[in-house]
């Protein structure tokens, strides 16, 4: 993650992390399906493109390598209510 310019972020939600895994596609770019992030833009498992958590417990440790204390804000959309149920 440090060969080029990056963009970081931190993706929050139901399932956040499924969800993200399932966009990013297998860690093997050869095995990823078409429609993902590494299926369609990667080559190479040493040049992959793009990294995501694979639990909720390394996505807080991997959020504190990248972002300081304040740096995050949760974010809830004005349809939320409407499209999730409690």
């Amino acid at each position: 993650m440090g060969s080029g310019p990056i963009c970081a972020m931190v993706w929050e939600g139901r399932d956040a992390v499924k969800t993200g895994r399932t966009l990013l596609g297998a860690t093997n770019p050869l095995a990823s399906q078409p429609g993902t992030i590494r299926g369609d833009y990667a080559i190479d498992v040493g040049r992959n493109v793009c990294h995501g958590s694979d639990s909720v417990e390394n996505a807080k440790k991997e959020i504190a390598l990248w972002f300081k204390e304040g740096e995050v804000q949760s974010w809830k959309s004005a349809q939320h209510d409407w499209v999730y149920e409690k």
